[in-house]
C-alpha cells in the first residue's frame, strides 16, 4: 500500500481528480454505453461493464484513502448511482452530485477512523 500521508483537503482533492478521470477519459464510449442495460451492447454486457466502471472508481478511493472498505463502499455506491442514472431515475447532475458527496463522506470516514 502506498502511504500518501494526505491532509483531508488533499485527500478530497485527489478523490475528486480520480473521480473525473474515471468518469470521463477512463470510462470511454464502450463502458459508457455498455453499463446501460437499455443499450444494445448493454443488454449483453451491462453487469460486467457497470462493475468494471465502479471498480475503477474504487481503485482511486483505495489509493487515496488507504482503505479497502471505503473502496468497497465506493464501488457499491457508484454502481447503484450509475444504474439509477441509466434507468433515468436520476439526472446526470444528481448522479455527479451523489458521486461528489460520497467523496466527502469517504474523507470524513477516513479521518474519523484514523483518530
Amino acid at each position: 500500500m502506498i502511504d500518501l500521508h494526505l491532509t483531508p483537503i488533499a485527500m478530497l482533492f485527489w478523490l475528486i481528480v480520480g473521480h473525473f478521470l474515471a468518469d470521463y477519459p477512463l470510462q470511454g464510449d464502450f463502458l459508457a454505453t455498455a453499463k446501460d442495460r437499455n443499450s444494445p451492447v448493454g443488454a449483453i454486457f451491462w453487469r460486467h461493464a457497470l462493475t468494471a466502471h465502479a471498480v475503477i472508481h474504487a481503485g482511486f478511493v483505495a489509493l487515496f484513502t488507504g482503505s479497502l472498505l471505503l473502496a468497497v463502499f465506493e464501488a457499491v455506491m457508484h454502481a447503484l448511482t450509475d444504474h439509477l442514472k441509466c434507468q433515468k431515475k436520476i439526472s446526470l447532475n444528481a448522479d455527479q452530485a451523489i458521486h461528489l458527496h460520497c467523496k466527502v463522506a469517504w474523507v470524513l470516514l477516513a479521518c474519523w477512523w484514523a483518530s
